[in-house]
């Protein structure tokens, strides 16, 4: 098994004694795929229920907040007016 010691690429051997190899530019680039193919691996793909559940949570979330916000701009409206007043 091998385990990465530091993030900029140094390999070192799970186990005995610790042995880096420097990895040179293309090294690099072929360790940055493997570990995101290991990480892609790992994704769990949510099921049919979970997947309307998070949609209408994020849905709720988001009219909750425009709400928020047009009751700030609606609030700070109405005293911009009271306070500079309108011209008639």
């Amino acid at each position: 098994m091998v385990d990465q010691d530091e993030p900029r690429g140094d390999i070192v051997a799970a186990g005995g004694a610790a042995s880096v190899k420097r990895l040179g530019f293309f090294g690099r680039i072929a360790l940055f795929f493997r570990q995101v193919i290991g990480e892609l691996r790992k994704v769990v793909t949510p099921t049919r229920k979970e997947l309307f559940k998070f949609t209408a949570v994020v849905l709720v979330f988001v009219v909750i907040v425009m709400a928020f916000v047009y009751g700030l701009d609606a609030g700070f409206s109405w005293l911009t007016s009271q306070v500079f007043g309108v011209p008639q």
